[in-house]
């Protein structure tokens, strides 16, 4: 009997060399992702022409290409918001729940394996690779608060940690996993090369904004200025573009950095107030929170000046619409660099 195996695939190494090491033993592995919206990949690299460079690829998908298995991507989006709202285990340096989300996303998987018949979990976790989510003491509380318990197997790090069940029955041998430690890759890249990957996903801090201290500023910002700890989808898409600037508790906007970002910004004018410069070239920028005045619009409309092609002249101008509202024309004189207060930039 072929026993199979659910493999928590992120797209990055340590997740591809978990899946060989069981396919490896003769395991039936298919890979699960979890989508929350928070990942930084794709979004950002697609949208931005300084990362043009970059594999325009999901990488869980690569993954599961590259180990030949089926990956389901799982859409966790609503249930992930109490876990980024109130971890019970708190955040790590920055928004990140990083201990939650991994029993979150455990838990999920063991209650995919368990509606598929799949005989146990795989994750790619090595002990200290991660300072809040993968240490000795977090590996039981991760299993048991998950409710996966010992089905869940981490291969690349296995010999530092008691056996599982997948182990004590026998269905993969405890001496071809592995005993992995500490936050040097070195191990890992060795173990790719002996596989024949070459081509993966480099770590770079992560791949969940919430773990970027500019991004966190920003949803902290909405918060506080919302009076709640609520988000949205559009509300995590929009964190990631542009430059935030709040010069009242009421509103902020955001400015896009460059055509990329005046393309994305631009799906959303029928939801949002936005002033796009006329007489030269300059952003879009949307209107995040209250209707603004006339004088607010005046404000808003001499900041984005200063971000445009025209920032030293005398006066420029500028169409302000409200949310899928007819255009209206305005002139200001940009502000000077030292007009914009820093307290009003969050990035």
């Amino acid at each position: 009997m072929t026993r199979k195996a659910a493999a928590l695939i992120s797209g990055g190494l340590d997740s591809l060399l978990a899946a060989k090491v069981i396919q490896q033993q003769g395991i039936h592995v298919e890979g699960i992702n979890f989508f929350t919206g928070f990942c930084v990949e794709g979004h950002t690299h697609a949208i931005r022409k300084k990362d043009k460079a970059k594999p325009k690829r999901n990488n869980a998908l690569w993954v599961a290409e590259q180990l030949g298995i089926k990956l389901h991507i799982i859409d966790i989006v609503e249930g992930y918001k109490d876990i980024v709202i109130n971890p019970k285990h708190g955040y790590g340096a920055n928004l990140n729940p990083c201990l939650d989300c991994k029993i979150f996303m455990v838990q999920k998987a063991h209650e995919w394996i368990q509606k598929k018949g799949f005989d146990f979990l795989i994750t790619g976790e090595v002990i200290g690779q991660r300072p809040m989510s993968q240490r000795k003491e977090t590996m039981p509380i991760i299993s048991d608060e998950s409710g996966a318990d010992d089905l869940l197997l981490r291969p690349l790090c296995a010999k530092n940690l008691p056996p599982t069940k997948a182990e004590i029955e026998g269905w993969v041998n405890r001496d071809e996993l592995h005993g992995l430690s500490g936050r040097s890759r070195k191990p890992q890249m060795a173990l790719a090369k002996q596989f024949g990957f070459e081509d993966y996903a480099q770590p770079a801090g992560g791949c969940c904004f919430l773990t970027d201290e500019n991004y966190s500023v920003k949803l902290q910002d909405l918060w506080a200025n919302r009076g709640e700890k609520k988000y949205d989808l559009d509300d995590i898409m929009l964190l990631k573009v542009g430059r935030h600037i709040r010069p009242e508790k009421s509103y902020k906007i955001i400015i896009a950095r460059e055509e990329g970002e005046n393309r994305f910004l631009s799906g959303y004018k029928k939801q949002f107030q936005s002033i796009k410069t006329i007489s030269h070239a300059g952003p879009l920028a949307l209107i995040e929170g209250a209707e603004l005045n006339d004088e607010q619009i005046q404000l808003a409309c001499a900041i984005i000046a200063r971000f445009s092609k025209g920032k030293n002249e005398d006066s420029i101008e500028l169409t302000f619409s409200r949310a899928g509202g007819e255009p209206q024309t305005k002139h200001v004189k940009p502000l000077a660099a030292h007009e914009i207060p820093e307290s009003w930039y969050l990035v």
